[in-house]
């Protein structure tokens, strides 16, 4: 089944024509990676989809549903998470405001409780009352990511997720989502 359908996308910068015709799907249940020289796109495309960057053409659909141009907190209350390229954490904030600013709640075992967020991120559970700007630059990244799945969302968009990690992280980060796609979430 396909998750999300994204059909003959076009975006601009003011006059400036980014996204030409960009087309793909992304699988349930499966990682999908989008690849791409500096300057192709590739964070347009996340924005556009997830309404940051409204696109002018094409079209986008989740879960068969048509949310091109939709408003970002509607997507999101769709189920679609989002961690954008360079964290954008609340760095003034503790880590559990962090969170908390992010929970939504769905009904079934796949909501994505406190525990469960901590039962991938133990070192949140540690550093709770901690302002993000005191983390390390892999702890803000696990914040990141915590805060996008507080939403519950059926899929992940993480956009260069391994910038700035160092390489035992990079590791640590791979093998999340591995973990992540077994407990449901499309990535």
């Amino acid at each position: 089944m396909t998750l999300l359908a994204v059909d003959a996308l076009q975006t601009f910068y003011g006059k400036s024509h980014v996204l030409r015709d960009v087309s793909f799907t992304v699988p349930a249940g499966e990682i999908t990676v989008l690849l791409g020289r500096n300057g192709a796109g590739k964070t347009t495309t996340l924005r556009s989809i997830m309404g940051l960057t409204p696109p002018r053409g094409g079209a986008v659909r989740f879960k068969g549903r048509d949310i091109t141009g939709h408003a970002p907190h509607e997507i999101f209350h769709l189920g679609v998470g989002y961690v954008p390229e360079g964290r954008q954490i609340f760095p003034h904030l503790e880590v559990g405001e962090n969170l908390r600013l992010a929970e939504r709640r769905v009904d079934g075992d796949s909501s994505w409780t406190r525990e469960r967020i901590f039962s991938y991120f133990p070192v949140l559970r540690e550093r709770w009352r901690q302002r993000g700007r005191s983390l390390s630059g892999g702890e803000q990244q696990m914040l990141a990511i915590a805060r996008a799945l507080a939403g519950n969302p059926e899929l992940l968009m993480l956009d260069e997720p391994s910038q700035g990690l160092a390489p035992r992280l990079v590791r640590e980060l791979e093998s999340l989502m591995i973990r992540l796609k077994a407990g449901g979430v499309t990535i």
